[in-house]
């Protein structure tokens, strides 16, 4: 049975609080009905500032879907880690593992958007900084003990209900988040399909004399969107798959890798690359792809169309995967 995924990041160009609101909530109905169908995890994200208005608190988020559930995992993929301050934010996730008893995953990379930064005062030069303390402070939060911090004796509390910790793993593109995360002996996770940097932090394991694996995507992993006609959901929503495609175009350049890479700057170009794909269900299932992940509020899709995507996708694919 492949991993099944239904991910959300709320952008909607042009909302306004009302219609985002009802997109929120959808949200949260999807989720439920996704728990309900069997699949695997709810993934989301953090951006800030964005005109679209890309979710960006991803852990309040995660809150929601724990309450509107019962099993699925909450994959935070990923945390800009240097704009949280590290104590508050080992007391969330520890709330939020409690709540859910150990469902949250959070993947903490340091981002690519210098705005960010600027957004919240953090001098974007210092972010390998203060992402080793952030993730050194986490595990130390998390043993429930005192430990110095900036100079001074803290102790947070309540410990997570995860034994030794929540899971947690380090995100990025560079050989410098894999050494952080095999110093730490913490799980990596490459923004993509990277086996020369999976190579490389397996290396750095083996120097530090630490434990961890991988969870890298494959070489193949499209969003999805399940349409009884794709010709002609391409024609009416392909234009939200676009905008979503060239936000993350306009925040590339150099050896930034983010989860979506895309040249298209037409419908028809991106229905031509395969990185978005709309599929029947019948076409999802010959896919054989290891990891579906279906992405039914892309770029401000209309509701009601991301509903019979997950629909589709829950009567029709995820039995014939034996779900």
């Amino acid at each position: 049975m492949p991993v099944t995924v239904v991910r959300f990041n709320l952008v909607e160009p042009g909302a306004t609080p009302a219609s985002l609101s009802a997109r929120y909530r959808a949200a949260l109905g999807m989720a439920a009905y996704a728990d309900e169908h069997g699949i695997t995890t709810v993934q989301t994200e953090e951006h800030h500032g964005v005109d679209n208005n890309w979710l960006p608190s991803p852990f309040v988020f995660a809150g929601a879907v724990f309450g509107a559930t019962r099993r699925i995992a909450v994959t935070v993929s990923a945390v800009i880690g240097p704009l949280h301050d590290p104590l508050r934010l080992a007391e969330e996730i520890a709330v939020l593992d409690l709540l859910s008893g150990g469902r949250l995953v959070t993947v903490a990379g340091i981002g690519y958007r210098p705005e960010e930064y600027a957004l919240f005062d953090v001098e974007w030069r210092r972010r390998g900084r203060l992402q080793d303390e952030l993730l050194e402070t986490l595990l130390k939060a998390w043993t429930g003990e005192e430990f110095e911090y900036r100079g001074r004796t803290v102790r947070v509390t309540p410990r997570p209900l995860t034994d030794p910790h929540p899971l947690l793993l380090v995100g990025g593109s560079s050989q410098a988040a894999a050494r952080r995360a095999a110093r730490l002996g913490l799980p990596f996770f490459p923004s993509a399909h990277l086996p020369e940097l999976e190579a490389y932090y397996k290396e750095r394991l083996v120097e530090y004399g630490t434990e961890g694996w991988t969870m890298m995507p494959t070489a193949e992993t499209p969003l999805l969107h399940i349409a009884e006609d794709p010709d002609e959901t391409w024609d009416r929503h392909g234009k939200h798959f676009l905008h979503e495609a060239r936000t993350y175009a306009s925040w590339q350049s150099g050896d930034i890798r983010s989860a979506v890479r895309s040249a298209a700057t037409s419908v028809d170009e991106l229905r031509a690359e395969g990185v978005y794909r709309i599929l029947t269900p019948e076409e999802c299932v010959e896919q054989g792809l290891d990891n579906l992940v279906l992405h039914p509020l892309a770029g401000g899709m209309p509701v009601e169309e991301g509903w019979r995507s997950l629909r589709l996708f829950a009567e029709r694919v995820l039995p014939a995967l034996g779900g």
